[in-house]
């Protein structure tokens, strides 16, 4: 019993230790200013000292507006609430830093969720990263969770802030640089950090303001904006964050912590509108399938990359892997045509499987895995691991499919065992895949962040073939990926079209480790339990867990769209997708091997978001010219990849992928049926 009571008490004064800290930090290592702006003329900066009474501000002079400050503790966290009154007629914006004194920048690690990872260091310099500046505030729109936060490895010990009350509304801008006045209610704010001497803080803004640059196309940094709010007099306004701090063995630990925190505080829950049941979406995706099929020169597919949204018209494109998977949606499309006596669909998918195996292999016998018939017609001389990965992967589970059917493909198999074989001779000594090379195997780009995407296929081709040369390619992959990517939180340029952090990769780690456990048993099953879960929560920290607002008149807003669940893509490539595939069944996978409920209850959230509120069905096209053609580039926040901004679609969209990925979404279990079949 003396036990228990010594345990509690050190426990409480822990508590209390923290509390103090954190209450310290807000009241004296704090930066707080006023800009108010007139009309016509360049906004004025009111630096605030805190009053003695500790909960309200003053300024040097008399100022239109009044600022206080609330401050709760909560079991050692606290609420900080900031009050602020107009006397008359006002337009504000609120700044302010909370300094880590007793920190380093240099030694510390930054995480903005689904935008900024460490330093950013991936990141090329016309993206966000440090290579352009220490300082940064960014919108809230743009973070997955909206909340700053700053690990120091040499103490171990990191400090976050989340923003309590998430906002619902914003209005339209005239300008995305400069002062701006808004025209209607916003509540968004920003969220950053910096550094002073090499003393971070912790920055925020509201409403929202970035600097030193905004963000507002690929590769693009943009002059900085600064918004101003609009009080008349005897209005106020209140807005909350929530500070606290942990001690945290290594950066992948604080992300975890900092994921539970965020989703426990936002508490994102399923979407309650189901039309359809997952047999409905199937049967209208399949109108993909049937209005995209095409036939060129040989190969026959399905027409899913560069399209237009407003025709959505066939492109002769034909990529194998990401973005297009022609031959994944062909695998989906001739097993449910078979199971729902639909010949049209299963006459075309086997005319794609029959065309790429006569003509959709290189003289070296690597896939074709992108073919451009238009014009005069043009097929780069590089190749992907990750785009001769997923074709393998796709064609896998075909062969055992018909095997399982009574039929099958000796000759297409042999090719595929053949570039299997062809890939294990560049798989690098320690490891990794080169990212690209050409045909004559000569590298290209030998980064191997993309080495992942090699696990699925060769532990499948391992379970399929019975070789055990592959399985002992995937483990020294899967060793690779946790001396290298794993255990440095350095997950980066899975993606083909960006050099950067990235979600997909580590997507890829967590589902690559989930691969090795199924054909793992004991301590090593367990290991690789244990990797897929620290990349799973890297994974999540990309998707949104709280619904970001749109103005009236942003087609995203005006059909109801909620972004949780979705997840942001890339530090470069800065919207969001239905990029999930077979991650939702890792997720259920490690709730029940780890006890972790959120895993499951999340998945649960980005099921219920992803697979039914942009699809195009008629009389209802969520503005998409061809039912079935589920959207891609979708512009959540002030960012545009190249047309139409916040609030719709990029102009050219790849729905060959975004099928695919809900396909496989709506496809239980599929991965741990496939290694459940008889070799």
């Amino acid at each position: 019993m003396k036990n228990i009571w010594m345990t509690l008490a050190m426990v409480f004064w822990a508590a209390v230790s923290v509390a103090q800290e954190l209450e310290q930090l807000v009241k004296e290592n704090h930066s707080f200013t006023l800009y108010l702006k007139k009309p016509g003329n360049p906004a004025v900066a009111h630096p605030l000292s805190l009053h003695e009474n500790g909960t309200t501000f003053q300024a040097q002079e008399k100022l239109p507006l009044s600022v206080s400050m609330e401050l709760q503790e909560r079991n050692g966290e606290f609420v900080i609430k900031f009050n602020l009154k107009a006397e008359e007629e006002v337009y504000f914006n609120f700044h302010g830093e909370l300094g880590l004194e007793g920190l380093s920048f240099e030694s510390a690690q930054m995480l903005l969720p689904g935008f900024w990872y460490r330093k950013n260091q991936r990141s090329p310099e016309r993206a966000p990263s440090v290579k352009t500046s220490n300082d940064w505030l960014v919108r809230e729109d743009r973070l997955s969770t909206p909340m700053t936060a700053l690990y120091d490895q040499e103490a171990k010990k990191g400090f976050s802030l989340i923003r309590m009350d998430v906002p619902t509304d914003i209005a339209l801008a005239t300008h995305q640089s400069g002062e701006v006045i808004l025209s209607g209610l916003t509540n968004l704010g920003s969220l950053g950090f910096g550094e002073k001497n090499d003393i971070p803080f912790l920055s925020f803004a509201f409403p929202y303001a970035e600097a030193p640059h905004s963000y507002y196309r690929k590769l693009t940094l943009g002059d900085p904006v600064q918004s101003f709010l609009r009080l008349d007099g005897g209005e106020s306004i209140s807005f909350r964050y929530l500070l606290f701090t942990s001690q945290n063995e290594d950066f992948s630990d604080f992300v975890a912590h900092n994921w539970t925190m965020g989703y426990d505080k936002m508490q994102p829950t399923p979407l309650d509108e189901q039309q359809f049941t997952d047999h409905e979406i199937k049967s209208t995706l399949t109108e993909f399938f049937k209005s995209s099929y095409m036939e060129t020169q040989g190969l026959k597919g399905f027409s899913g990359v560069h399209l237009e949204t407003a025709t959505c018209e066939v492109v002769e494109i034909y990529e194998v892997g990401f973005i297009g998977r022609i031959l994944l949606n062909a695998f989906n499309a001739l097993e449910f045509g078979e199971a729902h006596g639909d010949e049209e669909l299963v006459r075309m998918a086997r005319n794609i499987m029959d065309s790429y195996a006569a003509n959709g292999f290189t003289q070296n016998g690597l896939i074709r895995e992108m073919v451009d018939f238009r014009g005069e017609g043009n097929e780069p001389a590089v190749y992907s691991i990750r785009r001769q990965s997923e074709g393998i992967y796709a064609l896998l589970h075909y062969f055992n499919y018909e095997k399982a059917m009574g039929r099958n493909h000796p000759e297409y198999e042999k090719k595929i065992q053949n570039l299997l074989d062809t890939l294990l001779s560049v798989q690098q000594a320690d490891g990794s895949f080169p990212r690209k090379f050409d045909e004559d195997l000569q590298v290209i780009d030998e980064t191997g962040g993309s080495s992942p995407s090699a696990v699925a296929p060769l532990v499948m081709a391992y379970h399929y073939f019975g070789d055990k040369k592959y399985l002992a390619a995937a483990k020294k992959v899967g060793e690779y990926q946790e001396r290298e990517i794993i255990s440095k939180s350095d997950y980066f340029s899975s993606t083909l079209d960006a050099d950067c952090e990235d979600k997909e990769a580590a997507l890829y780690a967590s589902t690559a480790m989930y691969y090795l456990a199924l054909v793992s048993k004991g301590k090593e099953r367990k290991h690789y339990v244990s990797l897929a879960e620290k990349a799973a929560y890297f994974t999540l920290s990309w998707y949104y867990t709280w619904d970001v607002p749109f103005a009236q008149g942003q087609m995203l807003g005006d059909i109801g769209f909620k972004s949780r669940g979705w997840g942001n893509v890339s530090v470069e490539n800065n919207h969001i997708d239905v990029f999930i595939f077979e991650f939702a069944e890792v997720l259920r996978w490690l709730s029940s091997e780890t006890g972790e409920e959120r895993f499951r209850t999340f998945g649960e959230v980005i099921r219920s978001s992803m697979r039914e509120q942009l699809l195009p069905t008629p009389g209802n096209m969520m503005g998409i010219a061809k039912v079935g053609y589920y959207p891609e580039v979708v512009q959540h926040t002030a960012w545009d990849y190249g047309k139409n901004g916040k609030g719709y679609y990029n102009d050219l969209f790849a729905p060959g992928w975004t099928v695919a990925s809900l396909w496989e979404l709506l496809s239980d279990d599929r991965t741990a049926k496939f290694f459940q079949t008889k070799k």
